[in-house]
């Protein structure tokens, strides 16, 4: 039997396509009676015995206790509910084995890094853009701006479609990601500046389901103690994409110009394009119980099989819908912990991407360090990454895995180590901005810089779990609402970023960004102490814990 893996992968529901369904068929094509087998009764099929007989579903069983948890009652008729066929269904992602989780979790994070590189590695080429068309450091540094803002945008689409029985997530992953790589072409053959930016806006809008909806992905297959451990690693990636997009462009650009930026990433999305097509199969439980729900029907031909989804999606009207899609816009400006964790995690992507702009300053107009030099400096931020996340990953295994499932767990357990971010992102302003000068040596400011991983690491990681286990219900649209928050910010603080720094200096400038960043120093503590009585006063956040 083809594992069950595939069947839902592109590549095997192509093959199923061109068949007719013969090959990579699933286990209840194979046996029709796994239905009966599974502990299901049909007590009210309108079908003959002789076509329940074709269809395999002739053999007597007692089962009428099973058949009477499986069933519900929906405008007064009887509806027979399709669930998992036991707690070993192949199908269950929950259920897969450790290499297939393993493999999906590392399509996921190769997709975070080089998207997020996609926004990144353009900078280096920024006066290489401007030589070729004329354009003011303002228009050539829209090249970043733009595409922040449009994998800002897109999971507000994204997100809630992925959530969508109907949708699910593998087929949103592979064809915004296909699209997403098209569009490079009109962005490295831009003829001009308006076809440039505009495309720019475009692809990043198209790369953004994998930045949104990564960690949706992972929950599907893992527990919540070890989905804590691989969305820290995944979110990691997407620390390293922005940090090494210089780096790469910074030796790609002198020796091949800024297109070649494009198709650097383009390259490295497309080979994990391949991977996806044949090894990314359906991992959202609504979506594949869904098509069970229908194949079922087909094969039986009793219209009563529902899947849990059909029957909550019964009685929903456009403007249901229309709810689901402004739910992010609304939890994030009307829910206080929403807004506060959000400005603050945008703050930290403001921050990241107004460096792009200041490192060449500082390291090219004041250490004269050439275009090469000036990306290999974003190094002190990963190398502060190696050492901050194995240390978070060991918070996470005995300060949040070991609480997690005891009866006095409260998500205000996951916020201590923004004690120690909310204190780095200051002090690494401070201290890369007034070490920044010729009479102190170049590593001192990058070791400053390299604090900055310490609050990006505790920051970003504790706030999503935080956000995550305080609003369950509506985690998609918190996520989509926050990347739009850090988006906006990574798409605007550039803008102003030379001027700043051309205007005040490179020091009073990040003593200004560093002094907003204290601002904010209060705000874990205040969440920590009294996060339960705020949650206690919203109607959308979780009240039992």
């Amino acid at each position: 039997m083809v594992a069950a893996q595939l069947q839902t992968t592109i590549f095997g529901q192509l093959i199923r396509l061109l068949s007719g369904n013969k090959l990579f068929r699933y286990p209840d094509e194979i046996d029709p009676s796994l239905w009966n087998k599974s502990g299901h009764q049909d007590t009210g099929s309108t079908s003959t015995p002789t076509e329940q007989q074709a269809h395999g579903f002739a053999k007597e069983f007692d089962t009428q206790g099973a058949a009477s948890q499986n069933t519900v009652t929906e405008d007064g008729q009887e509806i027979q509910l399709v669930d998992w066929y036991g707690p070993d269904d192949p199908e269950n992602p929950q259920n897969w084995s450790s290499g297939w989780k393993n493999l999906i979790i590392f399509q996921m994070c190769i997709l975070n890094f080089t998207v997020y590189i996609a926004s990144s590695i353009y900078t280096p080429g920024e006066q290489n853009f401007m030589q070729e068309f004329g354009a003011s450091e303002t228009v050539a540094t829209l090249g970043l701006s733009l595409f922040t803002l449009g994998y800002g945008l897109g999971p507000m689409l994204w997100s809630p479609m992925s959530e969508m029985p109907k949708l699910g997530r593998s087929g949103i992953f592979f064809w915004t990601l296909l699209a997403f790589i098209l569009l490079q072409l009109p962005v490295g053959f831009a003829p001009d500046v308006p076809v440039f930016l505009f495309f720019r806006l475009l692809s990043g809008f198209c790369g953004s389901p994998f930045l949104a909806t990564g960690a949706g992905t992972i929950t599907d297959m893992l527990d919540p103690a070890l989905a804590a451990y691989a969305v820290c690693i995944w979110s990691s990636f997407g620390i390293g994409g922005p940090v090494f997009g210089p780096l790469i462009g910074g030796f790609v650009v002198p020796a091949k110009g800024w297109r070649w930026t494009i198709w650097t990433y383009t390259w490295a999305c497309s080979v994990v394009l391949i991977t996806l097509f044949f090894l990314f199969p359906e991992t959202s439980t609504p979506n594949i119980l869904y098509k069970r729900a229908k194949r079922l029907r087909k094969a039986t031909g009793n219209d009563r099989l529902r899947s849990q989804s059909e029957i909550d999606a019964a009685h929903h009207t456009l403007r249901d819908d229309l709810v689901v899609l402004a739910r992010a816009f609304t939890l994030a400006f009307f829910e206080p912990i929403v807004l506060l964790m959000d400005i603050y995690t945008a703050l930290l992507y403001g921050v990241l991407f107004t460096w792009f702009e200041s490192f060449p300053i500082v390291f090219g107009d004041i250490y004269g360090f050439s275009v090469s030099q000036q990306g290999l400096v974003f190094l002190g931020i990963f190398i502060g990454a190696l050492v901050t996340v194995p240390l978070f990953l060991v918070w996470v295994k005995y300060g949040i895995v070991s609480r997690f499932t005891k009866p006095n767990f409260k998500p205000e357990m996951v916020l201590p180590p923004t004690f120690f971010g909310c204190f780095a992102l200051p002090i690494c302003l401070f201290w890369y901005g007034w070490s920044s000068r010729q009479n102190v040596h170049w590593i001192v400011p990058i070791i400053g810089s390299s604090l900055f991983t310490v609050a990006v690491v505790t920051l970003f990681n504790s706030v999503f779990n935080y956000l995550g286990v305080a609003y369950p219900s509506y985690a998609a649209s918190i996520f989509a609402g926050n990347a739009l928050f850090r988006a906006s910010f990574g798409a605007s603080f550039p803008l102003f970023a030379r001027a700043l720094f051309h205007h005040l200096g490179v020091g009073p400038g990040n003593s200004l960004l560093g002094g907003v960043a204290a601002c904010f120093i209060p705000i874990p503590f205040i969440f920590y102490r009294y996060g339960e009585k705020i949650r206690h006063m919203s109607k959308n956040a979780r009240h039992d814990v």
